[in-house]
């Protein structure tokens, strides 16, 4: 979900006239951890079905990647929509870690993904994800809300995707917009001499 939010973001600063140079000047600490975190969450849904370790270990694996996370998002809490983003991180974390580190998802929600995904996600076979049930600690803040179409990708996403969305959406949005004012105001400076 966190992708569509950033291809919406880009197209819409594209639209308003921003430019992709300001993400040249985007200053995180620890910047490297994003796509670290990112490649180490991949391997581990791709593995975790094939070996035996992985698949024990992938739910204290995934609750240490949002630990990271949300360590890396707080030390960059400075920039524009970053706290947006790390209190939606942290609603996936809360209900992740009550629901023993799998996000729990609405069966009823995702029935128009198919038989084959709700049969695994109730035999808690799907990556990272557990069906809803009785014993679900805050169902709420799980993958309850369903996009289909026309949304181009459908999916279940939680409200803390959503949150974190607009977190994404408000940071993009601030550095491709603020090169362009930084562009006129630098272009009026020049003209004036």
């Amino acid at each position: 979900m966190v992708y569509d939010g950033i291809i919406l973001s880009l197209l819409i600063g594209f639209f308003r006239g921003g430019s992709l140079k300001g993400l040249a000047y985007m200053k995180l600490k620890g910047g490297w951890l994003f796509p670290l975190l990112l490649g180490i969450e991949i391997c581990v849904f791709l593995l975790q079905n094939k070996l035996n370790v992985i698949a024990s270990l992938s739910n204290y694996l995934f609750i240490a990647i949002y630990i990271v996370a949300l360590v890396f998002l707080w030390f960059n809490r400075h920039n524009q929509g970053f706290m947006i983003i790390f209190i939606g991180v942290l609603l996936n974390f809360i209900v992740m870690t009550l629901n023993g580190g799998r996000m729990p998802v609405s069966i009823e929600a995702g029935q128009f993904l198919g038989p084959e995904y709700i049969e695994a996600l109730k035999a808690g076979t799907y990556g990272k994800h557990i069906a809803i049930n009785n014993s679900t600690l805050l169902p709420f803040l799980g993958d309850i809300i369903p996009l289909s179409a026309p949304y181009p990708k459908e999916q279940v996403i939680s409200i803390g995707d959503v949150v974190m969305n607009v977190g994404v959406f408000i940071f993009i949005q601030h550095l491709m917009m603020d090169y362009k004012s930084e562009k006129s105001s630098l272009q009026t400076v020049n003209e004036g001499r």
